[in-house]
């Protein structure tokens, strides 16, 4: 039983990718698939596949490296599941000076800081990756 899924997400990368892994497995939910989109439409990873049946999905992401170098050199929690942590649109935080990128939770979905910016949407700050 996890407590916090998108944490055991972001650990579960980060820890892959530490080892220089080719892909990492993790449990489907939805939140997670939304989460795992952005970061392939952002180019942080370079595609997904999800497997199993109806009572036990899996998904499985296949990390990005360009030679020997991490695409991903850093994933973060804000949000947590006893601290949330939230944002209006124009206050929402910029990752290293928008080298980086916030994924929000918004009332139209998940997506980037700045596509939250773009939409004047505030929400709910879950995570940072650069």
């Amino acid at each position: 039983m996890v407590n916090d899924p998108i944490a055991d997400l972001l650990t579960r990368v980060r820890n892959a990718n530490q080892r220089k892994h080719k892909k990492v497995l993790i449990p489907y939910s939805k939140v997670k698939k939304e989460i795992i989109d952005i970061l392939k439409n952002e180019g942080y990873i370079i595609d997904y596949k999800i497997t199993g049946d109806k009572t036990k999905k899996e998904i499985t992401i296949f990390l990005k490296y360009k030679g020997n170098q991490k695409v991903i050199t850093g994933l973060k929690r804000i949000s947590k599941p006893g601290l949330r942590v939230y944002s209006e649109a124009e206050k929402i935080p910029k990752v290293l000076n928008g080298y980086g990128i916030g994924i929000i939770s918004t009332s139209k979905g998940i997506m980037t800081d700045l596509k939250a910016r773009e939409l004047n949407l505030g929400g709910e700050v879950m995570a940072f990756i650069w």
